[in-house]
C-alpha cells in the first residue's frame, strides 16, 4: 500500500511539472525569432516535420520541426549571429546564415530542399554496407545489405556483429556471457530469444543496438547488457512496399520471404511487415564416455514453419501529440525428431531411442503509445501500454529399443501446455531544465502470469502443474548535464520484485525484495573527432521460467534437462570505459570492462540419484565471480572501391561452481567446488569490394578460441564466408548470394571430466549457400515524423510507469 501511495504522489508530481510548463513564457525585449517555409524543389509541396537546427559557433543552441504546411518559427533567440541547418531524410542538407543583430525578426522565406539522389526511395532504406555508430550509452549497428545477405534469419546475421556470439542452438551471448536481454523494438517477448531470432527474417531488421552498460532508465535485467533489434517501419508519403525472398541451399533446402509495406496520407500512417521461414534443419552430435567407452550418437531434424507479422498505425494529431498502435504476431508450427543410438563394447547393452516432438506456439504483442510534446523545447511525456500473450503446446512420443532381446522395448507420451501473459505500463517524463541540464523521471509496472501443465504416460514420472508469477514495480530518476567538452549522467532505479512459484498448488519458491540499481556515466570530448566514455551500473539477472520449472525441457536415454525452482537472482556491478576516434576514412572504437558477479546462474550436470548411468542437466547459483575484457573495432574505407571492418574482443572470466565427483569409497557422487579462469577471444574481419556501380563482393572471416568452463571445456571454432550482390532496375532490385562456411570448419567440440570423463562434438548445416532477392516499389519519398522512442532507442519504451 505504501508503494502505491508513493507512486500516486510521484505521478501527481509529474503532472504538476507538466502544468507548470504550460504557462506561456514572456518574451525578452532583446530576443528575436527565425521563421521560414520548407518545400520540395521538384513538387513545390510543403514538407512536414523537417528538422530545423539553430547553431552558434558549431554548437547547437535550439531547434524545432516544420508544421504540416512546412512552416517553422524558432522564438526566444538572443540577438546574435547564427547558422540555421535544415535537414531531412532523403534530401540534401541546407545551411543558411541568420544575423539577428540586424533584425529582431528574421524570415528566411521559402527554402527549397533538393532530393538526395544517393538515398534509396523504397520502404526499407538499407545502405550498401553496415555501419557502427558509438552513442553515449550504446553501440548501434545500422544493418546494411552486407549483413542481410549473411543469411535468412536474425540468428544468422547476429554472429557477424562485434561482441556477439551465437552457438549451435541459437543461444546468444554478449561479451562471452549468455545472460543478455533480447528486446524487439524495445519490448521483451514471451518467446525464448533463441527461438524468436530464428523466426525473424534478416531483411526485416533495420538496426541492432548493443547496450552493454545501461543506465537506470532501463530495466535492470541482463548481466552483460541488452540487445535491441529494431524492425523496419516506414512513414513515406503514399504507398510503398518491398518484397524479399531467399533460398538457403544446405543438406536440406530452406526458404524465407518477407514483405514491408506502408501507406501514408495526411495525419495517418499505416505500416506492416510479414515474414516467414520454412525448411528442415539438420543437426548431429557425438558423445564418447572415456570410462566405459560407450558412444552416444544423436541425429536431430527440426522441421519448423514460422510466420511473423507486424501491423500498426501512427496518428499525428498535431505537432505536439502522436498516438501509435501496433501488434506483433508470431506463429510457429514445429516438428522435430531426435534419434539417439548408444553403442557399447558389450553389444548387449546397445539401445536406440526415437523421439518425436510436435508443437504449435503463438505469441501476440499489442502496443499502444502516446507522445506529448509541451511548448517547452525538448520537454515530453510518453505513455506506453504493452500486453503480450503466449500459448504453446508440445506433444512428444518416445520409443526405446534394446539390442538385448531380454529387455522389452518401451514407449511413452508427454504433453506440455504453456500459457504466459506479460503486461507492462510505462510512463516517461523528460524535462530539459536549461541548455545544459536534463531531468528524466519514469515508472513502470510489470505483471507476468504463467501456467504450465505436464501430462505423461510414463509410469516412472508424474503429471504436474507449475505456475510462476512475477510482479515488478519500479521508478527511476536520471539527471544529466552537458558542457562544452564534458557531460555526465547520474541515475537510480528503485524496484519492488515479487515472485511466487507453485508446483501442484504447493508453494515451490517465493521471493520478495526491494532494491536500488544505481548508474553513472561521463563523457569527455577533447575534440569533435575524439570521445571518451566511462560508465557504471548495477544489474540483475533473474531466473527465467525455463530455468526454474521442474518440467523436462528435453530427454534422451543418457540425459534429461529440467529447471531449478530455487534459483536465486544474480547481481552484477559493471564498469566500462570506451573510446571512439573519427578518422579521415572511418572510425575506431575501443573499450574495456570489469564485472563483479554475485550468485551467478549457470548450467550444472550431475548423475540422476535414481539411475547413475543417466545425468540431470539443470541450473544452479555459483559463487561470486568476476570478469574483465576489452574489444576493438575499425570501420575503414581504404579507397573508393574497398572498405574493411575488423573487430576483436577478449574476456577473462573467473568462475566457481559445483561439480559431481565420483567417490570410490562410498561408491557415490559428491558435490565439490571447482574454480577455473577462462579466457575467450573472438575475431571478425569483413571486407567489402565494389567492382562497379552495381556489383559488389564481400569476404568475411570469424574465429572463436576455445573456452574452459566449470563443467566442460569448449574447443575453438572458425569459418570463412564469401558473397556478392548485384543491383539493377535503377537500384530497385537486388540479387545477392553468399557462401557460408566455405571450408565446413564450424564445429562445436567439447570435453569434460565430471561427472564422467567424456568428449564430444556437435555440428549443424553451417556450410550453406544463400541466394536472396529484394525489390522495392512505391511512389513516396518524403519522410515524416519517426517515433524516436520506438525506432531509435529503447529508452522511452524501456522506462516505466507505476
Amino acid at each position: 500500500m505504501k508503494i502505491k501511495l508513493t507512486l500516486i504522489c510521484f505521478i501527481a508530481t509529474l503532472f504538476s511539472l507538466q502544468a507548470q510548463t504550460a504557462v506561456k513564457p514572456t518574451l525578452l525585449e532583446n530576443s528575436g525569432s527565425i521563421s521560414g517555409k520548407v518545400i520540395d524543389q521538384k513538387t513545390n509541396e510543403p514538407l512536414a516535420y523537417v528538422n530545423i537546427t539553430i547553431k552558434e559557433n558549431n554548437k547547437i543552441i535550439t531547434g524545432g520541426i516544420t508544421s504540416e504546411k512546412g512552416l517553422f518559427q524558432i522564438k526566444n533567440l538572443a540577438l546574435k549571429d547564427y547558422v540555421v541547418e535544415i535537414q531531412f531524410i532523403g534530401y540534401k542538407t541546407i545551411t543558411k546564415s541568420a544575423k539577428l543583430t540586424e533584425n529582431i525578426t528574421l524570415n528566411l522565406n521559402t527554402i527549397f530542399l533538393e532530393e538526395d539522389a544517393i538515398e534509396l526511395k523504397g520502404v526499407s532504406v538499407i545502405s550498401e554496407r553496415s555501419t557502427i555508430e558509438q552513442k553515449i550509452d550504446r553501440k548501434v549497428i545500422n544493418v546494411g545489405k552486407d549483413l542481410t545477405t549473411s543469411g535468412a534469419t536474425a540468428s544468422d546475421i547476429m554472429s557477424n556483429i562485434p561482441s556477439v556470439n551465437v552457438d549451435q542452438d541459437g543461444k546468444i551471448s554478449l561479451r562471452g556471457n549468455e545472460n543478455v536481454r533480447i528486446l524487439i523494438d524495445g519490448r521483451p517477448s514471451n518467446i525464448d530469444a533463441a527461438q524468436l531470432l530464428k523466426q525473424i527474417p534478416s531483411t526485416s531488421i533495420k538496426k541492432i543496438e548493443l547496450i552493454t552498460n545501461p543506465s537506470a532508465k532501463y530495466n535492470p535485467e541482463g548481466m552483460s547488457g541488452i540487445i535491441n533489434i529494431v524492425l523496419h517501419k516506414n512513414a513515406s508519403d503514399g504507398f510503398n512496399a518491398s518484397i524479399n525472398t531467399g533460398l538457403t541451399f544446405a543438406k536440406k533446402p530452406k526458404i524465407n520471404s518477407s514483405t514491408n509495406m506502408n501507406y501514408r496520407t495526411g495525419k495517418l500512417n499505416f505500416f506492416g511487415t510479414y515474414g516467414n521461414n520454412f525448411g528442415k534443419k539438420l543437426n548431429e552430435g557425438n558423445i564418447l564416455r572415456l570410462d566405459d567407452l560407450s558412444n552416444q550418437h544423436l541425429d536431430i531434424i527440426n522441421n519448423d514453419k514460422s510466420h511473423l507479422f507486424k501491423i500498426g498505425m501512427d496518428y499525428y494529431i498535431n505537432d505536439k501529440n502522436t498516438l501509435s498502435v501496433y501488434t506483433n504476431q508470431n506463429k510457429q508450427l514445429g516438428n522435430a525428431q531426435i534419434d539417439v543410438a548408444i553403442t557399447n563394447p558389450d553389444a548387449s547393452k546397445n539401445l536406440f531411442q526415437n523421439s518425436k516432438y510436435k508443437g504449435n506456439n503463438t505469441d501476440g504483442t499489442y502496443n499502444l503509445a502516446f507522445k506529448h510534446l509541451t511548448k517547452k523545447e525538448g520537454e515530453s511525456l510518453d505513455l506506453e501500454i504493452n500486453h503480450s500473450i503466449y500459448t504453446g503446446d508440445e506433444i512428444s512420443n518416445f520409443r526405446t529399443a534394446f539390442t538385448n532381446p531380454i529387455i522389452p522395448s518401451s514407449s511413452y507420451r508427454d504433453n506440455i501446455n504453456e500459457k504466459r501473459q506479460n503486461s507492462i505500463v510505462n510512463l516517461d517524463y523528460v524535462n530539459p531544465l536549461n541548455e545544459k541540464s536534463k531531468l528524466e523521471l519514469g515508472a513502470e509496472t510489470r505483471i507476468v502470469r504463467t501456467d504450465n501443465n505436464y501430462v505423461t504416460t510414463n509410469s516412472a514420472l508424474s503429471n504436474s502443474n507449475y505456475q510462476y508469477d512475477l510482479d515488478i514495480n519500479s521508478a527511476y530518476v536520471t539527471f544529466g548535464q552537458k558542457f562544452s567538452k564534458i557531460g555526465y549522467q547520474l541515475g537510480a532505479r528503485l524496484e519492488s520484485y515479487k515472485v511466487n512459484a507453485k508446483l501442484n498448488n504447493t508453494v515451490a519458491f517465493k521471493d520478495d525484495y526491494i532494491t536500488v540499481y544505481p548508474s553513472a556515466s561521463m563523457t569527455y570530448s577533447p575534440s569533435e573527432k575524439d570521445q571518451f566514455q566511462i560508465s557504471y551500473s548495477r544489474r540483475v539477472d533473474r531466473p527465467s521460467l525455463d530455468q526454474t520449472k521442474p518440467i523436462r525441457e528435453f530427454s534422451t536415454p543418457r540425459i534429461t534437462s529440467i529447471g531449478n525452482p530455487e534459483l536465486q537472482p544474480q547481481f552484477t556491478n559493471s564498469v566500462e570505459v570506451n573510446y571512439t576516434k573519427t578518422i579521415t576514412k572511418g572510425s575506431i572504437t575501443t573499450g574495456v570492462f570489469v564485472r563483479s558477479i554475485n550468485n551467478e546462474i549457470n548450467r550444472i550436470i550431475y548423475p540422476d540419484p535414481q539411475n547413475q548411468n543417466q545425468q540431470i542437466l539443470s541450473y544452479d547459483n555459483f559463487d561470486n565471480n568476476r570478469a574483465y575484457g576489452f574489444e576493438a573495432s575499425l570501420n575503414y574505407k581504404i579507397n573508393s572501391w574497398w572498405d574493411i571492418q575488423p573487430a576483436v574482443d577478449f574476456s577473462s572470466i573467473a568462475q566457481k561452481g559445483l561439480i559431481s565427483v565420483y567417490n570410490s569409497t562410498s561408491n557415490s557422487f559428491d558435490f565439490v567446488t571447482k574454480q577455473v579462469d577462462a579466457a575467450a577471444f573472438n575475431a571478425r574481419f569483413t571486407s567489402n569490394f565494389k567492382a562497379n556501380k552495381n556489383l559488389r563482393f564481400l569476404l568475411f572471416g570469424f574465429y572463436r578460441s576455445g573456452v574452459d568452463g566449470v563443467q566442460f571445456n569448449g574447443k575453438e571454432m572458425y569459418k570463412i564466408d564469401a558473397g556478392g550482390r548485384y543491383s539493377f532496375l535503377k537500384d530497385k532490385a537486388t540479387l545477392s548470394i553468399r557462401f557460408n562456411d566455405i571450408f565446413d570448419t564450424m564445429k562445436a567440440g567439447f570435453s569434460g571430466d565430471n561427472p564422467y570423463p567424456q568428449v564430444g562434438q556437435f555440428s549443424w548445416e553451417s556450410q550453406s549457400v544463400y541466394v536472396g532477392f529484394n525489390y522495392m516499389f512505391g511512389a513516396g519519398k518524403n519522410k515524416s515524423l519517426q517515433r524516436k522512442q520506438r525506432d531509435n532507442n529503447t529508452k522511452e519504451g524501456g522506462g516505466g510507469m507505476f
